[in-house]
């Protein structure tokens, strides 16, 4: 339902995705199976197969009877993400996913590995409807929200693929999860929680990853931020800010006209209050746009003395854009003046630049 004074941002009419055995809770998914005439007790079975070992084919569940599985497989488990290709680089450490949905849309999911953690960058719009002119995403436009069950998809399949030994570096386990891919995830709010309580509730339930390790991007939608803050799950909030002043935001981010750099600031340093975490504002850096020193000062008085850090990423390139990453020179000055405001910075690891897999370069082409 919509906060008020929120925006409401609908997706267009195309091709609902029908309803998935992983869109339920547990006590959901008990009376799905309890509906088609089988013992509840099977949902539990179902859950165990596919969060605790990751196992989607029912040829393998040779502890429900054969009728049974067919069954629940033709009324609950429809196919929602179809792999139409998989793209590599890194020495094979970083793969972007392209993914066909039911009615045909098309979304982009990124797995990247390094020597301490797997993190996988998901999406939870096909498109996006903010609209931000430096990101290939939001100049696509929105297509439609994803279910919970396509969001969760993503991770699911790559959290099969690390533990069959089909990403280089040997089996794994997916131990980050990033809402940075496609679509602005607080505009499909609800879909977003339920993957979430897939993702870190524990099993039967979901898969059991800590609330800690999975961050939620937004571009400012303040009555959601605040709603975000209530749920009681350390997730880690990230802000796109992108420029500290309003003239320029609203430029960048759209729809700063609707809640200023003020107002998303005030969401943020109160989530970071109700849940003693760290809020991590992202800014990309755009050369001569938002690097001036002078926009780097302003920053970091806005920041000084919260709990904040701050992910510079340099611009990635995107098809017809005028606009570049900023100058060496500029992104250590921009470094340099946040510290000397007391603000912890960062700049980011351009991971899957090379294959349009890194922030703000999916768009979900074939």
């Amino acid at each position: 339902m919509p906060v008020p004074g929120e925006l409401v941002f609908e997706s267009p009419k195309r091709g609902k995705p029908p309803v998935h055995f992983l869109d339920l809770d547990q006590n959901g998914r008990k009376k799905a199976i309890s509906d088609l005439g089988i013992p509840s007790f099977r949902a539990d079975q179902v859950s165990r197969h596919i969060f605790e070992h990751l196992d989607k084919d029912p040829q393998d569940w040779t502890d429900v009877p054969v009728e049974d599985r067919l069954l629940i497989v033709d009324s609950l488990l429809p196919t929602l993400l179809s792999p139409v290709r998989s793209i590599e680089c890194d020495n094979g450490e970083t793969v972007k996913s392209l993914w066909r949905l039911h009615d045909g849309s098309l979304v982009e999911s990124v797995l990247m590995r390094y020597p301490s953690r797997v993190t996988m960058c998901i999406s939870s719009q096909a498109g996006c409807g903010m609209n931000c002119p430096f990101c290939a995403t939001g100049q696509a436009g929105l297509t439609r929200n994803l279910s919970s069950s396509e969001i969760f998809g993503q991770v699911l399949a790559g959290a099969q693929s690390l533990a069959r030994n089909q990403i280089a570096g040997g089996p794994g386990r997916v131990s980050n999860i990033v809402f940075m891919g496609m679509g602005e995830p607080l505009a499909n709010y609800n879909a977003v929680m339920t993957a979430i309580h897939r993702i870190v509730d524990p099993s039967p339930s979901g898969l059991g990853i800590s609330a800690r390790g999975v961050t939620v991007s937004t571009v400012g939608l303040v009555p959601r931020i605040r709603q975000l803050a209530s749920e009681g799950l350390p997730l880690t909030l990230a802000v796109s800010l992108h420029a500290p002043d309003n003239e320029l935001r609203d430029t960048l981010v759209p729809v700063n006209t609707r809640w200023p750099v003020e107002e998303v600031l005030d969401s943020a340093w109160e989530y970071a209050r109700v849940t003693n975490r760290r809020v991590s504002i992202e800014y990309a850096l755009i050369r001569d746009i938002n690097d001036q020193p002078e926009r780097a000062h302003l920053l970091g008085e806005l920041l000084k003395d919260q709990l904040v850090h701050v992910n510079l990423i340099p611009l990635n390139p995107t098809p017809g854009s005028k606009w570049t990453a900023s100058r060496p020179e500029a992104e250590a000055a921009f470094v340099r003046i946040l510290q000397e405001h007391g603000v912890a910075v960062t700049v980011r690891d351009t991971r899957g630049r090379e294959i349009d897999g890194a922030c703000g370069q999916l768009a979900a082409l074939e």
